[in-house]
């Protein structure tokens, strides 16, 4: 967790080489059987009953930003690594900022996936999951890349800087079942336990160059941090940045918070609600909200930048790797330093207590069947997270084929705020086993160390042990216009 306190909150360059684990995969949404649908719509059930083998039942890598590893590391022509910052004196400027836009963000939810059982009863379908999640977020504007690197102007004018962070863990309680021949709803409850939050806000913030330093201002109050996480310490320092009072400035370094033993920091409850409708022999429909709650968190730190102006040398690059050998992650402390100086926040100490709203997701879906080759289906998805700054939209296309009742699988394409992805998903679904992959956003470009330089990357493998289903369930799907599940 201090980790996670360190280079999410403070340090975009970390956020850009983060990874998310356990991810639910949109490609398949309209994949029958494949064992996640009810993390994407609560509605949905399975043919089987199925339980996740530890670790490997669902497992993932994923991120989506508007700007990526690329954009902030350029490869050395001499050892043809990616080893120089945007920040290189040796990379020119336009070359350093061409990969940058006005509202620079990354986004990520982050989970491992602990126990999952999904099995029918209750004249219906029911899952049991116990998850660990983390959603996480930046947003930079371009102006600070601008300052960081450019230094041409006399005054700098930062209207946004943004940065959110909360973990918990998650034990849900899902059922759906069939109401009658059109109509299957369902839903989960959730039980939260709160680990940590975190949220920086930096507004209207001005720079101005005053002799050979920077002198930083904002309108008091506009810059601050919330922190709620068990056992946290916070350690002022002291350096040779100065407020204009002309007194030794003491804020808190960020790269020396500690966590003293943690634990359960907040309690919360969420809703999974969803529902599929046919409208017609071979249309479905379908809708859902996810992660509709809260957490109540037990303390709330404030951290608020002093008011007045305060003087910053500015930043200054770090090597990839070092002549001393260190490690880029070693070195990520000598950026969380200079953003400790920068946001210069002071300790105004604990709160009590505070509630924080879930990320909620809406969906959107329909799913048409050919009449005349009844294994081959059309989806449309659309997608909505309501995360404040960290909010995007994603529309999806898939085509979708079950040629054999133990396997299908399909492909799509989508478009959401930050790029055009292609994904696709294979599903084998025999008795007694499941084994799925599939990727929402296909790799692009890559490192000579073989690390995407995009931050738009997914892909999801999974292993779960089945039980359940039947021939019956191919003799359902190939009546032409059947459009309902029977569970």
């Amino acid at each position: 967790m201090k980790t996670i306190l360190k280079s999410i909150l403070f340090s975009a360059v970390a956020m850009v080489a983060a990874e998310t684990w356990a991810q639910d995969l949109s490609t398949a949404y309209f994949t029958q059987d494949y064992k996640y649908r009810h993390n994407l719509n609560a509605a949905f059930g399975n043919d089987q009953g199925y339980v996740a083998i530890p670790v490997l039942g669902n497992l993932g890598v994923k991120m989506q930003g508007s700007f990526g590893l690329g954009d902030v590391l350029f490869k050395d022509p001499s050892s043809g690594y990616y080893n120089r910052t945007f920040m290189h004196p040796d990379v020119p400027v336009d070359d350093a900022l061409a990969g940058f836009s006005k509202n620079n963000k990354i986004t990520a939810d982050l989970g491992l996936t602990l126990v999952s059982v999904g099995f029918k009863g209750f004249k219906g379908y029911n899952t049991i999951e116990l998850r660990e999640r983390t959603s996480v977020g930046i947003a930079l504007p371009y102006e600070l890349f601008s300052f960081a690197k450019d230094l041409r102007n006399d005054e700098y004018q930062f209207d946004k800087i943004a940065a959110s962070a909360q973990s918990f863990v998650e034990l849900a309680f899902g059922h759906s079942h069939q109401v009658n021949d059109q109509l299957r709803i369902g839903s989960k409850l959730k039980v939260l336990l709160g680990v940590g939050r975190a949220e920086l806000n930096i507004e209207d913030m001005t720079a101005k160059l005053v002799g050979d330093k920077w002198e930083l201002s904002t309108n008091y109050g506009t810059a601050k941090a919330e922190v709620s996480m068990k056992g946290i310490q916070f350690k002022n320092t002291t350096d040779d940045v100065y407020e204009s009072t002309g007194q030794p400035n003491v804020h808190v370094d960020l790269g020396e918070t500690d966590i003293d033993g943690g634990g359960t920091s907040g309690f919360g409850l969420g809703v999974d609600l969803g529902a599929e409708y046919a409208v017609m022999d071979g249309l479905k429909v379908s809708a859902g909200i996810n992660d509709l709650g809260f957490i109540n968190w037990s303390n709330n730190w404030l951290l608020k930048q002093k008011k007045g102006t305060f003087t910053f040398d500015g930043f200054h690059d770090i090597q990839v790797k070092d002549n001393s050998g260190r490690s880029f992650g070693d070195q990520m402390d000598v950026y969380t330093d200079q953003m400790s100086d920068f946001v210069n926040l002071e300790n105004k100490g604990d709160q009590g207590s505070t509630s924080t709203m879930l990320h909620a997701t809406a969906v959107l879906g329909a799913e048409y069947r050919l009449p005349t080759y009844d294994k081959l289906s059309f989806g449309l998805l659309a997608q909505h997270r309501f995360a404040s700054d960290f909010s995007w939209t994603e529309g999806r296309l898939s085509a979708n084929w079950s040629p054999l009742r133990w396997l299908n699988g399909g492909v799509s394409f989508a478009l959401n705020d930050y790029c055009a992805s292609t994904g696709w998903v294979l599903n084998v679904h025999p008795r007694g086993f499941n084994f799925f992959v599939g990727m929402d956003h296909i790799l692009g470009k890559q490192s000579k160390e073989g690390i995407p330089l995009s931050s738009n990357a997914q892909f999801t493998i999974g292993m779960n042990v089945t039980w359940g289903g039947s021939k019956a369930r191919e003799e359902r799907l190939r009546v032409r216009g059947n459009s309902v599940r029977v569970m």
